[in-house]
């Protein structure tokens, strides 16, 4: 009887700790339940994308007589614009002494309306003509 009593007596002296250490348990787990991270998604920036590579855009037609065709196109895979308001100019053979191919780009329009004149190439007179891309 006497070792009964003394079980009963460790388990009440021993509740007060159990209790204490249940209570901080279950703080710790409010806590980190309802204080969890806020995951925001990143602002999308918009940025101007590169320049072209090769010759500038021009801005109104220019012609060239050139002694050779130009090679066959080079087809492209069109991307994602970078933003609003970005057009998409066709790449194409530019004249500069000799045929060099310019990639198609995304670029802004000069002002608000405009449309890009691709580069073409004519025969006029027997001879070769290549007339530049522009914005009008």
């Amino acid at each position: 009887m006497n070792t009964s009593l003394n079980k009963d007596t460790r388990s009440f002296a021993a509740a007060p700790h159990l209790r204490a250490a249940a209570a901080a348990a279950a703080l710790a787990s409010v806590i980190a339940l309802t204080s969890g991270c806020v995951v925001r998604p990143a602002p999308v920036v918009y940025a101007p994308p590169p320049p072209p590579p090769g010759p500038t855009v021009y801005a109104e037609p220019g012609e060239v007589v050139v002694d050779a065709e130009p090679p066959a196109p080079i087809y492209e895979t069109v991307g994602y614009a970078p933003g609003p308001g970005f057009l998409w100019i066709g790449g194409y053979w530019h004249w500069n002494g000799r045929w060099v191919w310019n990639r198609g780009h995304y670029e802004r329009p000069p002002h608000p309306g405009a449309a890009w004149i691709r580069a073409r190439y004519e025969v006029r007179g027997g001879r070769r003509v290549y007339i530049h891309g522009y914005w009008r």
